[in-house]
Formats: C-alpha cells, sequence, structure tokens
C-alpha cells in the first residue's frame, strides 16, 4: 500500500462487527445484513450473505478445487448502519451520557436519535486465548509472589 492509499484508511472507525447494515450502493442495493468481519487495513467489510461472487479453486493437497460461492468485500462507504427504530439506514455519532459512559447513537435525515446498542457478539474474542500453559508462560506462583513490601521496604535494591 502506498502513502497515498494509506493516508485514506479510517481511523475512528464507527461500524463494528456484529453491527445490522443497510447496503446502500451496488447490485445488493437496499439489502440488509450483519457484518461478518471488518478489514480495516483496505477500509472494508464483510456483510453476512450478500455481495457473492464465484470463486474459481484449483484443487491441492487436502481440499478439493471447483467453483465456489463466497462474500466479497464491500467498501464501507457503501453500508450504514439501520437505525433500529425507524429501520432505516443512519450515520452513526457519539454522546456520552449522564454518568460518563460513551455511547453510539443514530443521527442524521429521519434518524429517531436512540442508542445503537454494541454487538454482543464482540464480547466474544475471533481467536480464544490458549488455555494450556506454554513454554514461555509465567508460573502462577511467581506472579504471585511478594518481592517488595512497601511498608517495611523489604526487596528494595540498594542504590
Amino acid at each position: 500500500m502506498g502513502w497515498k492509499a494509506a493516508q485514506k484508511l479510517i481511523h475512528h472507525w464507527k461500524i463494528l462487527r456484529g453491527d445490522n447494515v443497510m447496503i446502500t450502493r451496488g447490485k445488493d442495493r437496499g439489502e440488509t445484513g450483519l457484518i461478518k468481519r471488518v478489514i480495516r487495513s483496505q477500509n472494508r467489510v464483510i456483510v453476512e450473505g450478500k455481495n457473492l461472487v464465484k470463486k474459481h479453486i484449483k484443487q491441492g493437497q487436502g481440499h478439493e478445487g471447483g467453483i465456489f460461492t463466497v462474500e466479497a468485500p464491500l467498501h464501507v462507504s457503501n453500508v450504514q448502519v439501520v437505525d433500529p427504530v425507524t429501520g432505516k439506514p443512519c450515520k452513526v455519532g457519539i454522546r456520552y451520557l449522564e454518568d460518563g459512559t460513551k455511547v453510539r447513537v443514530s443521527r442524521g435525515i429521519g434518524a429517531s436519535g436512540s442508542i445503537i446498542p454494541r454487538p454482543e457478539i464482540l464480547k466474544e474474542r475471533a481467536t480464544p486465548r490458549p488455555t494450556v500453559v506454554g513454554p514461555k508462560d509465567t508460573v502462577m506462583d511467581l506472579v504471585l509472589e511478594e518481592t517488595y513490601n512497601k511498608k517495611t521496604g523489604k526487596g528494595m535494591p540498594d542504590l
């Protein structure tokens, strides 16, 4: 990627994985779907079951070849989040509530101004954390070992 393309990358994403979006341009215009994946390095999103293309895959070791239907990425400017109240596409704004929590709200012409909740799928990790202790992991006994006591000064190196 050149430096001009890198300048046009979106730094503050308002569309998240799991959002319900409407496609505004292309062959699937007017259809809604959930965002399956966000590709931030290319400013693109993959919508579940939309923008289907045929892909020719050559046969290799361990997999069959043939013609498969896959979801192609869409540019993020061609999708809009659906307003949870009106069901129409809207822009996404950010507001802070009285208690200081940051929320996404719908804005634009015909938008209700209601809060757009964060998708539940974001609580699950795409790649789960390893549960088996590896060779480079620190043993829990060493982590919990007290090396410095603030009250007694024990453990302070002599400088």
